[in-house]
């Protein structure tokens, strides 16, 4: 049986949405998002479709013995508030950190109530909010440019205008972590939009696209890293890439029991002797969210991993339903 680490949390924040549907805005530099053409039904049947897969996956992974903290998105300008781990994240420690939204509508995603009730239902210390770094165009959108080793203590990112160095290597010193850069291009040429699309970082393994990575010696020094922390190294391919086989969450299910949440999608990508390595360590967790991912994402970037201290005696289940909608940065300035 495997056992809870730090890299694996055994709670996560999700938000399921009223207004789904692929945001125009952030579609010149995300490839992995479907044109308007391919989109197989009309918005508001994709926003149906959408809201009934989260909470589906919710009750999955609260089956599996994940402690989730389901939301309600009803903002209409915010049809990526799915995917909550961009604004913000947790840290062991009682760290939360909120982050630099590229994308004007994505900045409405950040929420007093889910700040509140991560304050009501765990230890937190401080707020680190480095959100006012958009009005000098320097963006960090959270666990989507980062991939955080919380073991090693390594901010790997994938370089792109969502990840400004000068924003990472901010979060790295304040939070302990080493970043470490890298550039990537598709055969298109083009960059990932965020590094969790083409690395997962585990407690034994990493599932990763390291043909991605554009620089030879750079490649080799990032598979490196890795292997030095004892992690077995599963390469992904182009077509797994696409499939979000990358876009992965290890976490921590009933009885300490390391789970992988991936997509449908992606785990039918991943070949016999992929599976055995991973389950080896954790039980693959397959999630079907075919719609949400016409949006460009997929399980890892709809689960906002908790690495807090639960408090003794927490609130009453239904403790996040009596928050409302209230941006983030008006609740701050009560705090």
């Amino acid at each position: 049986m495997s056992f809870s680490t730090p890299q694996a949390p055994a709670a996560v924040v999700m938000v399921r949405p009223q207004h789904f549907h692929p945001n125009p805005e952030t579609a010149a530099d995300n490839a992995f998002q479907q044109p308007a053409g391919a989109r197989p039904a009309p918005a508001p049947a994709l926003a149906a479709q959408a809201h009934a897969e989260v909470s589906a996956a919710a009750a999955r992974l609260e089956a599996a013995g994940v402690r989730v903290h389901l939301f309600d998105s009803h903002d209409p300008g915010a049809p990526d508030a799915v995917f909550p781990n961009n604004w913000f994240s947790t840290h062991a420690g009682g760290h939360v950190a909120l982050y630099p939204m590229y994308a004007p509508s994505r900045r409405r995603e950040r929420r007093s109530d889910i700040i509140e009730m991560l304050k009501a239902h765990y230890r937190v210390q401080d707020v680190i909010d480095y959100s006012g770094l958009e009005h000098d165009g320097v963006f960090l959108e959270g666990t989507g440019a980062m991939v955080l080793d919380h073991i090693g203590r390594v901010a790997y990112a994938a370089q792109s205008q969502r990840a400004d160095p000068r924003a990472l290597e901010r979060f790295c010193t304040r939070f302990h972590f080493e970043p470490m850069a890298f550039a990537t291009a598709d055969a298109q040429g083009r960059p990932c939009y965020h590094t969790n699309v083409m690395l997962c970082v585990g407690t034994d393994f990493a599932l990763g696209g390291f043909g991605l990575i554009r620089d030879a010696q750079r490649r080799a020094a990032v598979r490196a890293r890795l292997r030095e922390s004892g992690r077995t190294l599963i390469e992904l391919d182009a077509l797994q890439i696409a499939a979000f086989a990358g876009n992965a969450l290890e976490l921590t299910g009933r009885g300490g029991q390391r789970l992988l949440a991936l997509s449908e999608t992606a785990c039918r990508s991943l070949g016999a002797a992929q599976k055995a390595a991973i389950e080896r360590s954790a039980t693959l967790l397959p999630l079907r969210v075919p719609t949400i991912e016409l949006a460009g994402g997929s399980v890892r970037c709809m689960l906002a991993g908790i690495h807090l201290a639960p408090r003794s005696a927490p609130p009453a289940p239904d403790f996040e339903e009596k928050w409302a909608a209230v941006p983030v940065d008006q609740a701050l300035t009560a705090m």
